[in-house]
């Protein structure tokens, strides 16, 4: 409120000094109405500069900040104006969905190129949108090379935020707390240390908190959105390239950093168990022990 009143206040001593000297220039008052033509349209100019302000910050509103974890914090982004492909940029050129979205099990898209096999093995993998880069690690079992970013788009008269995953990467091309556009490159398709066929795994999410933890939550439509059907409906969005707040450390980091060729330059997280690396992976789910 504090924040609304300096707003405010500053706006109408701006208004007072500009307009004093027309309102008592002699003719205009000669012209019925025209001190209150001015005023008005001075308010309309002030009405709508104030809006685009508040659009701009009150994206800390954008969800119910009860569904996040205590102590968050924001840091800001570009607001999308539009979702492309992960691949092919930016309708999928080359690629084909193998698997798409299956609740309960697999919850998110598979994409492989046209090719097959490991034809797509390296081929590039794309931000779907503006935003906010919050993970870019190796989340190792069946994850392997993982970068998440984070969007916010203007939808339905509010600021909604949205995570993009892209996993099973053989190189990652980004870092955490890095800004990147719709189209940019975040990585390359890989196998997960031939784990898997090459192929993307991509995912949408609705829940800001899974990160990699995705068994802590339910695999369903309340957290994740289908991915393609996502993207088809918001091609082209209005308010987008704007400076907007997003929430930022909603999940905990367990994985080992890598650097912009792929390789692992950090420790494993201290509070991360010791795993074995005998194990299978099911490929709708969790790993299998």
């Amino acid at each position: 409120m504090r924040f609304i009143r300096t707003v405010l206040f500053s706006f109408s001593e701006r208004f007072t000094r500009k307009n004093r000297a027309r309102l008592r220039e002699p003719s205009r008052l000669r012209e019925p109405f025209a001190a209150f033509k001015v005023a008005i349209s001075a308010m309309r100019r002030l009405f709508c500069s104030l809006f685009a302000l508040l659009l701009s910050f009150g994206s800390v509103l954008a969800q119910n900040d009860a569904s996040l974890p205590p102590g968050v914090k924001h840091s800001a982004t570009r607001s999308a104006d539009g979702f492309d492909m992960p691949v092919g940029k930016p309708n999928a050129e080359g690629y084909y969905r193998s698997r798409g979205l299956i609740i309960g099990r697999h919850m998110g898209d598979d994409w492989n190129g046209n090719g097959g096999g490991n034809t797509d093995l390296g081929a590039p993998v794309y931000s779907t949108a503006h935003g906010l880069v919050v993970y870019a690690r190796d989340a190792r079992m069946g994850w392997g090379k993982t970068v998440i970013v984070r969007h916010v788009y203007w939808e339905g008269g509010k600021w909604n935020y949205a995570d993009s995953l892209y996993t099973h990467l053989h190189q990652i091309f980004v870092r955490e707390g890095q800004q990147v556009i719709r189209g940019q490159l975040l990585g390359s398709i890989g196998t997960n240390r031939g784990m898997y066929t090459a192929h993307l795994h991509f995912e949408i999410r609705k829940n800001l908190r899974i990160g990699i933890n995705q068994g802590s939550y339910r695999k369903d439509l309340s957290n994740y959105y289908r991915p393609y059907e996502f993207i088809l409906g918001r091609r082209n969005l209005s308010g987008g390239n704007r400076r907007v707040q997003v929430p930022i450390n909603t999940f905990q980091l367990q994985a080992r950093v890598v650097d912009e060729m792929g390789k692992s330059n950090s420790r494993p997280d201290s509070k991360t168990p010791r795993r074995r690396s005998d194990f299978r992976v099911d490929r709708f789910g969790d790993p299998l022990r």
